[in-house]
C-alpha cells in the first residue's frame, strides 16, 4: 500500500506533519475568532486573506522553484506556518492579525508549489495514486490532531496549542530540509523571467488545446464548495445544536475512518484515467452535498457521518485526478504546472469562504449545500473523456 516512489512518500510525510501542526487548532479556529469578537463575515474574510495570497503568490513561487532548490523553499514555507502560530499566541491588533493571514498564505504557496513541483518533476509512474497519498495527508492528520489540539486547549488554552504547533512546524521544517533538499536539487535551472512567463503561456495553452480546461473548471467548482465547508462547517454543526465535544468526536472519527478508505481509494485510482476520476469524484461530492442540504435539519450523528465521508471521498478522487491530469499533460513544465495546480485550490477556497460569509445570512447553510452540489452535478454530466484527456 506504500507508494513505490520513495520521494512521493517523503513529500506526503512532510505534508502530514505540516498539517498535523496546523490542524491541531484550525478546526477550532472559528471558535477562537468568535471568542476574540469577530463576526461571521470577518471569519470568511480571514480565510479569504489566507487563500487568495496562495493563488496570487503561486506563480512567483513557481519561478523561484527554477532558481532555488524546491526542498529549501518548502522548508521555508513550513517555517512560515510556525511564525503564524507564534503570532496567534500574542494576537496583535486587527491590522497585524490580517497581515499574518497573508503571511500564512504566502508560506502555504511556497510549500504547496514546491512540493507539487518535486512530485511533478520526478516523473511519477502512477501520478494519480501518488497525488492521492499527498492529498490524503491532511485527513491522516485530522485523525489525531484535533483530539490532541483539544487536549492542549482544555489544559493550556489556545496559547498552549499554538505554542505546540510552533514546535511541530520547526521539527517538520528540519525533516523537510533533510529529506527533500538533495532529491530536488536537479530540478533547479537558470531561467529568466521572460522564459518563465513564456512557459506559463505554454502551460495555459496546453490546458486549452488538450481539453483539460473543462475538467479543471469542474474541480474548481468542487473546491469552491470545499472552501465554504472548510470555513463554516464547524459553525454549521454548532448552529444545528451540536456541542463542541460532539464536533470534536465527529471530526476525529470521520478522519479515522477515512484513513483506511483513502488507502483503498489511492490503490483504485490508477485503474482509471485522470479525466474519468474527476468526473466520478464530482458526481459523488455533488450528490452528497445535495443530500446534506436537503436533510440538514433532520440528520443524526450517523447519517451526517456517512454523508460527509462520501463527500470527502469524492473530493479526494477529483483533486487527485486533476493533479494527475496536469502532471501527465504538462510534464515538460513541472514548476509552472505545479504553480497552476496550486492556484486553483486556494483561489476557489478563498471565493467559497468570502461568498459563504455573505450568503449564509441570506440563504442559510442548507440551500448553499444544495445549490453548490446541483451545479457540480449538472456541469459534470456534460463532460466526457476523449483521447486528449485520457
Amino acid at each position: 500500500m506504500i507508494p513505490k516512489e520513495k520521494l512521493a512518500l517523503n513529500v506526503s510525510l512532510v505534508h502530514f506533519f505540516l498539517m498535523f501542526g496546523y490542524k491541531m487548532f484550525s478546526l477550532y479556529f472559528p471558535l477562537f475568532l468568535i471568542e476574540k469578537g469577530l463576526q461571521i463575515f470577518q471569519i470568511g474574510y480571514t480565510n479569504f486573506l489566507i487563500y487568495l495570497p496562495i493563488a496570487l503568490f503561486a506563480p512567483v513561487a513557481g519561478f523561484l522553484n527554477h532558481r532555488i532548490n524546491p526542498g529549501v523553499l518548502a522548508s521555508l514555507g513550513i517555517l512560515g506556518y510556525g511564525i503564524y502560530s507564534l503570532g496567534m499566541i500574542f494576537f496583535p491588533n486587527l491590522f497585524l492579525f490580517y497581515f499574518l493571514q497573508i503571511v500564512l498564505g504566502v508560506s502555504a504557496a511556497l510549500f504547496f508549489v514546491s512540493s507539487r513541483s518535486i512530485l511533478m518533476g520526478y516523473r511519477l509512474k502512477k501520478p494519480d495514486k501518488s497525488f492521492a497519498w499527498f492529498y490524503s495527508a491532511p485527513s491522516y492528520a485530522d485523525a489525531f490532531a484535533p483530539a490532541i489540539g483539544a487536549l492542549f486547549i482544555w489544559k493550556f488554552g489556545f496559547s498552549g496549542v499554538f505554542a505546540f504547533s510552533v514546535f511541530i512546524q520547526a521539527l517538520t521544517a528540519v525533516f523537510c530540509f533533510i529529506k527533500l533538499k538533495r532529491p530536488a536539487q536537479n530540478l533547479t535551472e537558470d531561467i529568466e523571467t521572460t522564459e518563465s512567463v513564456a512557459n506559463y503561456t505554454k502551460v495555459l495553452e496546453n490546458i486549452r488545446t488538450k481539453g483539460a480546461g473543462r475538467f479543471i473548471f469542474l474541480s474548481f467548482l468542487i473546491l469552491i464548495l470545499a472552501g465554504f465547508n472548510n470555513t463554516f462547517f464547524v459553525l454549521f454543526l454548532k448552529n444545528i445544536g451540536w456541542s463542541q465535544n460532539q464536533i470534536l468526536i465527529f471530526n476525529s472519527l470521520l478522519s479515522m475512518v477515512f484513513l483506511p478508505i483513502s488507502f483503498f481509494t489511492a490503490s483504485w485510482l490508477d485503474k482509471s484515467k485522470s479525466g474519468d476520476n474527476i468526473i466520478k469524484g464530482s458526481r459523488v461530492a455533488g450528490i452528497f452535498s445535495i443530500i446534506l442540504g436537503l436533510m440538514a435539519n433532520v440528520l443524526n450523528f450517523c447519517s451526517m457521518f456517512f454523508i460527509m465521508l462520501f463527500k470527502n471521498i469524492g473530493g479526494l478522487i477529483t483533486n487527485s485526478g486533476r493533479s494527475g491530469l496536469l502532471s501527465t499533460k504538462l510534464k515538460k513544465y513541472p514548476e509552472e504546472s505545479a504553480a497552476v495546480d496550486t492556484v486553483f485550490s486556494p483561489l476557489a477556497t478563498s471565493f467559497g469562504a468570502l461568498m459563504g460569509g455573505g450568503l449564509i445570512t441570506l440563504l442559510g447553510y442548507p440551500l448553499i449545500f444544495i445549490m453548490g452540489g446541483f451545479l457540480i452535478v449538472v456541469f459534470g454530466l456534460n463532460l466526457k473523456v476523449d483521447k486528449e484527456t485520457q
